[in-house]
C-alpha cells in the first residue's frame, strides 16, 4: 500500500509575522515528499514513525470528540492500518522548516477524514479557513501550537497568500524564468531547529514594548511589502524590501539565527550579493536566501550547499 504523495512547503514570507497578522506567502516545494505506506519489514525509521502514528491516532480521537462539528475521522480504519504497521515514508527533513509534519497531517486527513473538503471543489475562503483550522488542531500534536498553514499548503499543492489571520486565498505567483539569474535558494545550516523553543523565545520578546513596536513598524511593514512585490513580480522593489527585512531580522531575531551565520548574514547585506532570511521558525534547518545573481551568490557562499527553489 502506498498513498498519494504530499510535498514539503516553503514559507517565503511571514515567519513570526503571521502570528501577529502580517501578510505571508507559502509555496509548495516538490523536491521533498512523503506518503503513507505499509510494508512487511519495517526499518528503524519506519518503526519510529509507526509508534508516532499510534500516539497521533489517540490524539485525533480526542480532537474529533471535542470538535464533532469540525472534523471526524474513520478511526477504525486508521487504527487497523497503524496496527498493521503503516508509517509515513518521507524524504522531508525534520526540523528544517520545510513542513515535515504538515505533509503527514495532510496525508492522514486525505485518507481518513470523513466528509472531507477536497482539492477539486470550489475552494471558497470559508472552506480554506475551515481546512486551516482543522489542520491547525491536527498539527498541534507535533508543535504545541500550529497555524495549520503547512498542512494546507501540502494538501492543496498551491501557493497560499495570507492577507491576515482570517483572510487566506490560493494565489498565483509569476511563473519562473528558468533562464533568469535571480533566484530564491535554500542554504543548509547543518543542524536541525525545533519550532516550539523558538516560538517560546518570540513570545517572551513580545512582552517587551520596544520589540512589539519593531515588529509592527519594521518587520511586518517590510514583510507585507515583500509579499506584494513577489506576487506582482516587482523584482527591483522586492530586493530593496528584502535588504531591509534581512537587516531587521539580523538586528532583532539573533537567537533564531545559528551563531555561525551571523557574519554571513551581514556580508550579504553589505555586499548586496544575496540577502538571507529565516525559513520557518529558524534555530537551525534551512536558511532562505534571495539573490539577483545566483553566480555571485554561489561564489560568495562557496563553502555551502545551495538549493535553488525558484528563478526570477
Amino acid at each position: 500500500m502506498k498513498g498519494p504523495l504530499f510535498y514539503s512547503k516553503i514559507l517565503l514570507f511571514g515567519e513570526y509575522g503571521i502570528i501577529k497578522d502580517s501578510k505571508g506567502l507559502s509555496i509548495p516545494y516538490n523536491f521533498f515528499k512523503g506518503a503513507l505506506k505499509t510494508d512487511d519489514s519495517l526499518s528503524e525509521e519506519a518503526k519510529k514513525s509507526n509508534v508516532s502514528l499510534k500516539q497521533f491516532t489517540t490524539y485525533l480521537d480526542k480532537i474529533a470528540k471535542e470538535n464533532p462539528k469540525l472534523v471526524s475521522f474513520d478511526l477504525e480504519a486508521l487504527k487497523k492500518d497503524v496496527s498493521e504497521g503503516m508509517y509515513f515514508d518521507s524524504s522531508i527533513p525534520q526540523g528544517y522548516g520545510v513542513g515535515s509534519s504538515g505533509a503527514l497531517v495532510a496525508a492522514i486527513y486525505d485518507k481518513y477524514a470523513k466528509n472531507k473538503i477536497t482539492v477539486l471543489e470550489n475552494l471558497t475562503r470559508a472552506k480554506l479557513l475551515k481546512l486551516k483550522l482543522i489542520f491547525g488542531k491536527m498539527e498541534s500534536f507535533f508543535h504545541g501550537k500550529s497555524s495549520g498553514l503547512d498542512p494546507l499548503n501540502s494538501y492543496l499543492s498551491l501557493p497560499i497568500l495570507i492577507n491576515s489571520k482570517d483572510n487566506i486565498e490560493s494565489a498565483s505567483i509569476p511563473s519562473q524564468n528558468t533562464e533568469g539569474k535571480g533566484a530564491v535558494f535554500l542554504l543548509d545550516s547543518g543542524s536541525t531547529g525545533e519550532t516550539a523553543p523558538m516560538v517560546q523565545i518570540f513570545m517572551e520578546q513580545m512582552k517587551n514594548e520596544g520589540f512589539r513596536k519593531m515588529l509592527k513598524n519594521q518587520f511586518i511593514k517590510h514583510t507585507d511589502a515583500c509579499v506584494e512585490d513577489f506576487v506582482n513580480g516587482n523584482v527591483k522593489s522586492l530586493f530593496g524590501n528584502l535588504k531591509q527585512l534581512s537587516h531587521v531580522v539580523l538586528d532583532n531575531f539573533k537567537p533564531m539565527i545559528p551563531a555561525k551565520f551571523h557574519n554571513l548574514w551581514k556580508q550579504g547585506i553589505d555586499s548586496n550579493d544575496y540577502y538571507l532570511k529565516l525559513c520557518g521558525s529558524g534555530g537551525g534547518g534551512y536558511i532562505l536566501g534571495f539573490t539577483e545573481d545566483i553566480d555571485k551568490a554561489r561564489t560568495a557562499l562557496k563553502d555551502y550547499q545551495l538549493e535553488v527553489v525558484y528563478n526570477f
